[in-house]
């Protein structure tokens, strides 16, 4: 058998080396993709929505009586105090007929008085309560008897009996008002006087609603009060993400213009729904959830705009992926993790989730590295590099 020349053996070297040349030219460059790194960390679950800021106790001061309402000196903005006078109406005699509507809203004023005074009572009373209560569970939890949560159940429990108890009181202080209004309206008709309209309790003027002189009707809407120390926040949720929300929860208030999100805690969840028809003429069925500041206000006033974010769950050293990193395959979730330079579809076990990342309950491990928004040049093996 002759053994090949050296010429050949030269001529099928270089062939070779042809061949792989061409083919390291003719092979497809690696698809460059956004990487992330599967790790533990903070987890937070949220529902979010559009909130507004409005008074907590806010007044809309009425005509009690006919007449010509003269000009009001005040302005929006203005503070006013407790029984100040913020207007004045100057009322025709009576007749026999008004002077009997007169004497029965006095009465009814009265009586409103009166009920008041109950309820404040009754709220002092739960306060006084809940305050007991919380003591108790406090020396519980201490003792080991009961849990953390408990204690702090018992602290909401008696926030929200104070607050109602502050709120009965300033109902009190209303009615009281009223029953010095419809009085002086009686004395100011009969005589035929000015009949001052004072203001039911102390804060800031948020409208004038009547501000020139003019012929009014009893009951005709004439400024409203709030006081601008305590302002609350209304968050109108969609019904079906209200019912995750319960009093306690935390809240963060962002886009609100300044830096930085402010604190706030969920204090009720109003127990009807509205319709809302949104932008796009759909009807919605939505809930007023009320929300209470714990980081000062700062600069906002009545009916500011804010984004609202409930925290409903929340957790520290959650495995987690970026959403951006899951596609659907089939009834599943998966992922593309980066193995040697090529991508890997691995199906993913998920749980809790929010906007922009997810839990990881199975499938992924701490440390892995997954593409992030794969197109569909990302299959099972592409050669990848990272951006």
């Amino acid at each position: 058998m002759n053994k090949p020349s050296r010429r050949s053996v030269l001529i099928a070297g270089g062939s070779l080396a042809a061949l792989a040349a061409a083919a390291a030219l003719l092979r497809p460059a690696p698809l460059v993709v956004d990487v992330a790194t599967v790790a533990a960390g903070p987890l937070q679950v949220t529902v979010s929505d559009q909130g507004e800021t409005r008074a907590h106790d806010r007044f809309t001061v009425a005509a009690p009586a006919a007449g010509r309402l003269m000009r009001i000196e005040l302005h929006d903005g203005d503070a006013v105090a407790e029984n100040q006078v913020v207007a004045r109406i100057a009322a025709p005699p009576l007749s026999i007929q008004q002077r009997t509507e007169t004497d029965a809203r006095a009465a009814a004023a009265e009586a409103l008085v009166r009920e008041a005074d109950d309820r404040l009572r009754h709220a002092e009373d739960d306060a006084a309560q809940a305050t007991r209560e919380r003591m108790r569970v406090e020396k519980l939890v201490r003792d080991g008897f009961v849990s953390p949560q408990a204690a702090e159940r018992a602290r909401n429990a008696e926030t929200t009996s104070r607050n109602e108890a502050d709120a009965a009181r300033h109902r009190a202080r209303a009615a009281a008002a009223e029953v010095r209004v419809a009085r002086s309206a009686l004395t100011a008709q009969r005589e035929g006087g000015l009949l001052a309209v004072r203001a039911p309790a102390a804060g800031r003027v948020l409208r004038i609603l009547e501000a020139s002189e003019r012929m009014v009707a009893a009951g005709t809407p004439i400024l409203t009060i709030g006081d601008m120390t305590r302002l609350e926040i209304v968050i109108a949720l969609l019904s079906a993400e209200a019912v995750k929300v319960a009093p306690g929860m935390p809240v963060l208030l962002e886009r609100w213009g300044g830096s930085g999100a402010l604190r706030a805690r969920v204090r009720l969840v109003e127990p009807h729904a509205f319709t809302k028809v949104s932008a796009l003429g759909i009807e919605e069925k939505r809930t007023n959830v009320i929300a209470d500041f714990v980081d000062p206000p700062g600069p906002l006033g009545d009916g500011y705009r804010v984004d609202a974010r409930i925290v409903i769950w929340s957790g520290e050293r959650i495995l987690k992926v970026p959403a951006s990193a899951l596609f659907r395959c089939g009834e599943a979730w998966c992922a593309f993790a980066v193995e040697d330079g090529r991508a890997r579809r691995r199906s993913v076990q998920t749980g809790r989730r929010n906007d922009l990342e997810v839990e990881v309950a199975g499938g992924l491990a701490a440390g892995d590295t997954v593409i992030r928004f794969p197109g569909s040049q990302t299959v099972e093996g592409t050669r990848v590099r990272p951006r």
